[in-house]
C-alpha cells in the first residue's frame, strides 16, 4: 500500500511544466471567466481582451486580475525564451570554438604540405639525359626512360600477310518444284484451268 505523501508528491511533479519547448506549448488555464486554452502567447493575448474589455465597462477589480493572469503567461514565456537565447548562445560559441579548431588544423595541415614541397624543391633533381644523340636510333616520336634500356631486348613482330580480297557469293538457283514442269518456251505459265 502507498503512503498518501508519495502519491500527493508524484502528482505535484507531474503538473510542473518540464524544461520542454514552453513556447509552444499548449496551456489551460483557469480564469476568473472561465477556461483560456492555447500557448502562452495566445493565452497573454486573450486575457489582455478581456483585461480592455473589464476597463470599457467600469470593471476595475476584473480588470486587474486578467491583467495578473496575462502576466504570469508573460513570465512563463520571457523565461522559457531566455533559455532558448541562451541554449542558442551556447550552441553557437561550441560551434565556433569547432570551426576555430577546424581553421588551426586545416592551417597546420597547409603548412606541412608546404614544407615537403619546399623539402621536394631544394632536393636534387636527376639530370635531364638527351637520347638523341647517342646514335643512330630512329627517330620513333617516344622518350626513351632508363628502365627501357635495361629491359630486355625488342622482339620483333612479324608482318601480317595481306588477303587478298573476298569474292562475293553467288547463290544456287532454286530448284522447280516437281509437279510444274520447266517451261522451256519462255512463255508464261497457264492457269490451270
Amino acid at each position: 500500500m502507498r503512503s498518501s505523501k508519495s502519491r500527493s508528491r508524484a502528482k505535484n511533479n507531474r503538473n510542473r511544466p518540464s524544461g520542454g519547448n514552453v513556447v509552444n506549448r499548449v496551456f489551460d488555464s483557469s480564469g476568473p471567466e472561465g477556461k483560456v486554452r492555447g500557448t502562452p502567447q495566445q493565452i497573454i493575448d486573450k486575457y489582455n481582451q478581456l483585461a480592455r474589455d473589464a476597463q470599457l465597462s467600469n470593471d476595475r477589480v476584473a480588470a486587474e486580475n486578467f491583467q495578473q493572469h496575462a502576466e504570469h503567461y508573460l513570465r512563463l514565456l520571457s523565461e522559457a525564451q531566455r533559455e532558448i537565447e541562451a541554449r542558442r548562445e551556447e550552441q553557437e560559441r561550441q560551434n565556433r570554438e569547432r570551426q576555430a579548431e577546424r581553421d588551426r588544423e586545416r592551417a597546420e595541415r597547409q603548412e606541412r604540405e608546404a614544407a615537403r614541397q619546399a623539402d621536394l624543391a631544394e632536393s636534387p633533381q636527376p639530370d635531364v639525359m638527351d637520347f638523341a644523340s647517342e646514335g643512330s636510333a630512329p627517330e620513333s616520336g617516344l622518350v626513351e626512360t632508363p628502365e627501357s634500356q635495361t629491359a630486355a631486348p625488342a622482339v620483333d613482330v612479324p608482318e601480317k600477310k595481306e588477303k587478298p580480297p573476298r569474292r562475293p557469293r553467288t547463290r544456287k538457283p532454286k530448284a522447280a518444284p516437281a509437279d510444274e514442269a520447266p517451261n522451256t518456251d519462255g512463255d508464261a505459265p497457264e492457269a490451270a484451268e
